[in-house]
């Protein structure tokens, strides 16, 4: 009988020679019962395998090394511009590198990424896939790097802001005016409109902040307090059940014009009426709309203060006080933790508070 170490020693010229010698060790060794085969065999499956992955990691870095990953800051800059010539200019490139950079790319990636539209360039369904994880691969790799320096007297960077209604009204006219002051090269765009998909983008640094009433409480996610709002019951200055003062149970017996839920995300209204049981009758767009129709029907809604103060007419409407305990919101500042070491980041985001701090001690 053969010795079990010579045996597998003399395996490994192909797999039937494998097989068939490993058969017939279970042959010459009747002792052997069911369980011990399935042993042998299942290592022979996992050395195997390990093989198997070791020579794919070899063959996915060997590729990676063949690829300029240089060409990635070109994607990056082109996506943010959709314009050679203004990314080019942002990289300290000439045009034709820019546009050979970007045809490298294509290859790279097997896709055209751009198509000409009017006086720019618009990327493709699969270059707006590639954008985020790109972006935030290339965001980690800067914020690693200890002689990375920002200037924002100098910067041309590009900040993407979310600024949920009606926080808009209040504080963007005063963000775009401070950061033009202080940093006249960076550009600034900023939406009203949220989405479903606003962890996914700011995430993916598609958006860098967020001012909103909602809090993100999403791991990685980072949300501080900017400011608190008193919440304040407004109805129509004619209503004929209302007069100075309203009761709990006369604010639920209303009904009640509230901010409509947009593509999905929480509203301001869902924020303010999170502890009330109340009919709603109608739903608007913007709290601005919703004052007007309050201020022209019996419907009656929550606001903040500051923002029925402001409202061009307000002998058409009357403020009462709301009956709850806390009447009080609180606004947040939000980003993803992936920028946390981004110098350009933090002093965005040491703006943000300070403006937003100074625009609500200014109207007070």
């Amino acid at each position: 009988m053969l010795d079990i170490n010579m045996q597998s020693e003399s395996i490994g010229v192909t797999n039937g020679f494998k097989r068939s010698a490993e058969f017939s060790i279970a042959w010459q060794m009747p002792y052997l019962n069911s369980k011990e085969l399935i042993h042998i065999e299942a290592n022979t499956m996992s050395n195997r395998n390990a093989t198997n992955q070791a020579v794919a990691g070899y063959r996915m870095e060997s590729t990676l090394r063949g690829v300029d990953l240089n060409l990635l800051t070109v994607f990056d800059a082109v996506m943010q511009e959709q314009n050679i010539t203004r990314a080019a200019h942002n990289l300290g490139m000439s045009q034709p590198a820019v546009s050979n950079a970007v045809a490298r790319l294509k290859n790279m990636f097997n896709d055209e990424l751009f198509m000409r539209h009017g006086r720019g360039i618009q990327p493709t369904q699969r270059a707006r896939q590639l954008f985020g994880p790109v972006r935030q691969a290339l965001q980690l790799i800067r914020n690693e790097l200890p002689c990375s320096i920002f200037s924002p007297e100098s910067s041309s960077r590009l900040f993407k802001l979310v600024v949920c209604s009606p926080c808009d009204m209040r504080f963007a006219p005063s963000i775009m005016s401070s950061i033009s002051k202080q940093a006249p090269g960076i550009k600034l765009h900023m939406d009203s409109d949220v989405d479903s998909l606003l962890s996914e983008k700011m995430r993916y640094q598609e958006v860098d902040f967020v001012i909103n009433y909602a809090r993100f409480e999403e791991q990685g996610y980072s949300s501080t307090e900017i400011f608190s709002d008193e919440l304040v019951v407004v109805a129509s200055s004619s209503h004929p059940r209302l007069g100075d003062n309203i009761s709990l149970e006369e604010l639920k017996a209303e009904s009640h014009a509230t901010l409509s839920r947009i593509n999905g995300m929480r509203s301001f209204s869902e924020q303010a009426y999170r502890d009330l049981e109340c009919h709603s009758a109608y739903q608007g767009s913007s709290l601005s709309n919703i004052l007007y129709v309050v201020s022209q029907s019996e419907l009656v809604t929550i606001a903040p203060r500051w923002l029925v103060q402001s409202i061009s007419n307000l002998d058409n409407v009357k403020i009462l006080d709301l009956p709850v305990e806390n009447k009080f919101i609180s606004g947040y500042l939000s980003w993803h933790e992936s920028s946390e070491k981004d110098k350009a980041h933090i002093w965005m985001r040491d703006q943000l508070m300070m403006i937003c701090g100074e625009t609500i001690a200014a109207a007070r």
